[in-house]
């Protein structure tokens, strides 16, 4: 079965360094919130961060193997997911994604988190 959005399965080379990004979401540098009722501007801005993330730990997007994905109930899922892929690698790059929907996240008025694993060949 082949997508063109997301792989279905990674394997990791025991010589790769394993970077684990804890859940991001669309906070500034300020931490304030940012599109506070738009999914769009909500993943543009924690994909900013995963990428922040993933930068100070000397890895890319591309480096992506696996994405966490976790939305709030009643956000438009279509809206959000192709503003996440914008930023995803895709074909024989593109990552592992899991979704999920929740009642509500832990940053009051965020509509989306993601957490991430990368693998860079040092």
């Amino acid at each position: 079965m082949q997508s063109p959005a997301f792989s279905h399965v990674a394997v990791i080379p025991p010589e790769a360094t394993q970077i684990h990004v804890g859940g991001q979401n669309a906070v500034d540098a300020g931490g304030r919130l940012v599109g506070a009722d738009g999914v769009v501007a909500q993943v543009d801005q924690t994909m900013a961060n995963l990428q922040t993330a993933l930068g100070a730990a000397g890895a890319t997007m591309a480096d992506l193997v696996s994405l966490t994905v976790i939305l709030a109930e009643g956000v438009d899922l279509r809206a959000g997911y192709a503003a996440a892929a914008r930023h995803l690698a895709v074909g024989d790059r593109a990552p592992l994604v899991t979704a999920a929907i929740v009642r509500g996240l832990a940053v009051p008025g965020a509509l989306v988190e993601v957490s991430a694993v990368a693998a860079v060949l040092r």
